[in-house]
């Protein structure tokens, strides 16, 4: 315990500099982006968040103007998700160092000081910070006035929803939600992550792994002295690596204490998607959550046949 211490086919973009309702080109393509993932468990360009999905058939090979179109566009979509992700996380920091004055937020706030030319999208990066903020960092987004669009942060959610881990992790909403948010990733990327990711994972949270941070301290050092030597973590070299490298799984403990299905419905949560979405995650999480029911009848019946013998003996068990 600790002590007190993807997606889917991307949205198609339109072509650049085309306008729609007073929005430019860049902005629809940020409009688009809002069904893409979660950028906290977003894959890296090249790279499929869910890499352990089942392929379908190749598609026909393409023209070389026809390719060089859609390299073009897949460009811009990684440009706009980049952009969004960065503004959403960059609310996120700012809505919880305003928290720490425990004064009211305004929406014109967040416009001038992040969000910025993307104010047609504040309703949709509102929503979305407020979601990080719920399931990783344990905080409640509330609207105080509608016509003023006030808000205030309320410290009280579990990030699971689930009264059982908080309990077991100190009741430290914000660090479960960290540990949870690097559970996934593992899960995520075939029960292994490279270190870098890890970190480039804090990055887009807008969290750096060695700078202090006002609900983390220095994150770094809490995920390598409090998460791993806790066991919730494993580190190691890759073997055969050149240059070196390590890398993260989930330890002992975690696969005592937290099960597959919880940690994916986090990530679907995120993702606004459905567990079954990731069919080779999910299958794996059910027969996790078989194992579990398993164990814990045969852990039931053995504290029955006790009490049985217990009770034949004429032994109080007391």
């Amino acid at each position: 315990m600790l002590q007190k211490p993807e997606s889917g086919a991307l949205p198609t973009l339109r072509a650049e500099g085309e306008k729609d309702g007073g929005r430019d080109g860049e902005t629809q393509a940020l409009a688009a982006s809002q069904e893409a993932a979660s950028p906290l468990l977003q894959e890296t360009p090249g790279e499929h968040l869910g890499a352990r999905r089942e392929e379908g058939p190749a598609e026909p090979a393409l023209a070389p103007r026809g390719a060089r179109t859609l390299a073009d566009k897949a460009s811009a979509r990684r440009r706009a998700y980049r952009r969004l992700d960065r503004t959403v996380a960059e609310l996120v920091q700012f809505l919880l160092v305003k928290d720490k004055k425990k004064s009211p937020i305004t929406r014109s706030e967040m416009v001038k000081y992040v969000i910025g030319d993307l104010k047609d999208l504040s309703p949709e990066i509102i929503a979305r910070a407020a979601e990080h903020l719920r399931y990783v960092f344990g905080f409640e987004l509330k609207q105080l006035g509608r016509k003023q669009h006030t808000y205030i942060l309320i410290n009280k959610l579990k990030p699971l929803e689930e009264e059982e881990e908080e309990e077991d992790l100190g009741g430290d909403g914000p660090r479960l939600g960290l540990l949870i948010m690097i559970l996934g990733l593992i899960y995520m990327k075939g029960n292994s992550a490279r270190e870098t990711q890890v970190w480039e994972m804090l990055r887009r949270l807008g969290v750096r792994p060695s700078k202090y941070h006002f609900l983390f301290g220095y994150p770094k050092r809490l995920i390598m002295e409090d998460f791993v030597q806790q066991r919730y973590l494993s580190y190691r070299q890759v073997p055969h690596s050149n240059p070196p490298e390590c890398e993260f799984s989930w330890g002992p403990r975690s696969n005592l204490e937290i099960s597959k299905m919880k940690v994916l419905g986090f990530v679907a949560k995120l993702h606004k998607k459905e567990p079954q979405h990731w069919p080779v995650q999910y299958r794996e999480a059910l027969a996790d959550e078989a194992d579990r029911a398993r164990a814990k009848a045969r852990a039931e019946a053995s504290m029955r046949a006790r009490a049985r013998a217990t009770e034949t003996a004429g032994i109080s068990p007391w």
